[in-house]
């Protein structure tokens, strides 16, 4: 159990990632349909195979390279996909052998999973949708984010107890950051990363660009490069959604900063707050490069992939204080061990 959880975890960093570098490189519709491309299991190659996908569809000619990239991010996402059913099939026979109800953690990633599935093929379907396309980013999120308390469970990585103030500390920076995930999603399914001009931390050459509009511009259900009523989505709408993107940010900073004050004192959690502290530093190095170079595609996959272990270590900070809770208002005399965690 614990091979395959530590197995789906890494999967997971490298698939969410990929997923990015499909995006951004503007391949995510570099096959047409789901789950094969352009009716088969790989890319077409062969002469009747191109003549096949040529008469199925006209209107969408092959570019090879784009149908490469999308179908090596389905392969490494279906092999994620058997590796999570594998440790859910697992965690459920290891309950039914102790005697114990469904394992709710393995069952919701499972869940999880099916939805990422179905979000995919909606990605391809719906033609690139921001909100499915940023819910897909969302769903690549919480799988790694389930996958981090699993693994931490695994190994009976041991709680640390804080005070009431300081576990909801945690549970706020976590909030902060599943909402600056959100938006940098946004930002990205809607092509918005530069709408603020080659400059950082000024945008549009103000603190508070005038003429921003955001009602239309976080419309939930609408098409790519369109308001909800159809007409074209202009520069000030795509500058609120990278503006509001950037204050995130600030708010991310601020937030996790001061917690990361807080906490250090905690001794043995002084590796896990350096980590984070590391983490947070180099994302906002990677933002700001960002910007000022223009979007260059292998800073903009590294910022999806920093964000995706900030994500996890909040997450996993988030396990080793609450779980600690739970287990003092379960059993206010019972002191935290590997072992304890273990029988968990």
């Amino acid at each position: 159990m614990r091979k395959l959880v530590w197995i789906a975890w890494w999967l997971t960093l490298v698939v969410v990632p990929l997923g990015a570098y499909v995006r951004l490189s503007d391949a995510g519709l570099g096959c047409p349909d789901w789950p094969g491309c352009y009716g088969h299991l790989s890319v077409p190659a062969a002469a009747h195979e191109l003549d096949h996908a040529a008469s199925r569809f006209p209107d969408q000619p092959l570019d090879a390279g784009k149908a490469w990239k999308e179908m090596i991010h389905r392969y490494a996402a279906g092999l994620l996909g058997l590796t999570i059913l594998a440790l859910t099939v697992a965690g459920w026979r290891r309950a039914r052998r102790a005697g114990l109800p469904p394992p709710a953690l393995e069952t919701t990633l499972a869940a999880v999973l099916v939805l990422q599935a179905l979000l995919g093929m909606w990605t391809v379907t719906l033609l690139l949708k921001p909100a499915v396309v940023t819910l897909h980013l969302i769903g690549g999120m919480s799988t790694l984010a389930l996958l981090t308390v699993l693994l931490a469970r695994e190994r009976g990585l041991a709680p640390v107890r804080l005070a009431a103030r300081a576990r909801w500390g945690v549970g706020l920076v976590l909030v902060a950051v599943v909402g600056q995930v959100l938006l940098g999603g946004w930002v990205s399914s809607n092509y918005a990363a530069l709408a603020c001009g080659v400059q950082f931390p000024a945008c549009r050459g103000e603190w508070l660009p005038d003429g921003m509009l955001f009602r239309d511009s976080f419309h939930v259900w609408r098409a790519l490069g369109e308001t909800a009523s159809g007409a074209l989505l202009s520069s000030d709408h795509l500058t609120a959604i990278h503006w509001l993107h950037r204050a995130g940010a600030g708010v991310v900073t601020l937030s996790l900063g001061l917690l990361l004050v807080r906490l250090w004192p905690q001794h043995r959690l002084r590796r896990h707050l350096l980590a984070l502290g590391v983490l947070l530093l180099t994302q906002l190095l990677l933002g700001m490069a960002n910007v000022l170079l223009q979007l260059p595609l292998p800073l903009a996959v590294a910022h999806n992939a920093v964000g995706a272990w900030l994500l996890a270590g909040v997450v996993l900070l988030g396990w080793r204080v609450w779980q600690s809770a739970a287990q003092t208002v379960s059993d206010p005399s019972a002191a935290w061990s590997p072992s304890c965690v273990n029988r968990y």
